[in-house]
């Protein structure tokens, strides 16, 4: 495929949550992770795939291919919203760098029209691409799912490696960095966890993570997909939850909020 057109399964105007101020947030299909607990499973196979509407439940096709063209078109209509708030344009997933050079050039494209450019990304990709592809960004969101190597690939399929070293990279560089730990029962939600992470990020100078407690929002995607959700008959977690989760990180001089 060429490198100015991609697969992606939305275009969402007005976000408030993807970055400062309102944005405009592209998410692109395919995702090495099979994290099981994902809330768009819907991104994760990099292909067109049939999916149920939610409403009629008749079958219809999640995933279309667009060029840079036509996605900085769409973006910039939105771009009175952007200059009043302080937005611009989000890239999500998915996974943003398994479509590397299409994410890298809707983004040299949006650093051209002046734009304000956030990406959330799981920092699973070489170095290489990573460095070269955040040239473009000015917002990060990643997260780190697990601290133990065995651990983060018996349930997300992949290492955790490349994600650390990218974190640390990111860092380094003084970008504007939100790092999350979504936090999920059986896995990594133990106090003894809640260490480890800590403990890491002292050792790499990280003073600040935000938690997200474990929801269910993506639940019916799987049934609409014809897809098992592992984490079926497990309660949500909330805030009030995890206070002791949180003070591990506090008492580790760490910035750690919701």
């Amino acid at each position: 495929m060429a490198t100015d057109r991609g697969i992606i399964f939305n275009i969402q105007h007005f976000s408030l949550h993807d970055g400062p101020g309102i944005r405009t947030t592209v998410f692109l299909k395919g995702c090495p992770l099979r994290c099981p607990w994902c809330a768009n499973p819907e991104s994760q196979r990099r292909q067109p795939e049939p999916i149920l509407e939610a409403q009629t439940k008749k079958q219809t096709t999640i995933g279309e291919e667009r060029t840079v063209d036509e996605i900085i078109t769409e973006v910039l209509k939105d771009v009175d919203f952007y200059e009043e708030s302080g937005g611009g344009l989000t890239l999500s997933g998915g996974e943003i760098f398994a479509q590397f050079h299409f994410a890298k050039n809707i983004l040299q494209r949006a650093k051209e029209e002046g734009l304000h450019t956030t990406i959330e990304t799981t920092a699973y990709v070489e170095p290489k691409k990573f460095a070269e592809l955040i040239e473009y960004v000015d917002f990060i969101y990643t997260d780190l799912k697990h601290y133990n190597t065995i651990k983060h690939r018996q349930v997300t399929g992949v290492q955790n490696n490349l994600i650390i070293e990218n974190i640390r990279y990111a860092f380094a560089k003084q970008k504007q960095v939100v790092l999350r730990i979504p936090v999920i029962p059986d896995f990594n939600d133990s106090l003894t966890d809640a260490k480890h992470f800590a403990q890491l990020f002292n050792e790499y100078q990280i003073n600040e993570v935000q938690l997200l407690p474990f929801h269910q929002f993506g639940e019916n995607k799987y049934k609409l997909l014809g897809r098992k959700y592992a984490f079926e008959n497990v309660d949500a977690l909330h805030p009030e939850d995890l206070y002791d989760y949180q003070q591990v990180f506090c008492d580790h001089g760490i910035n750690c909020y919701f």
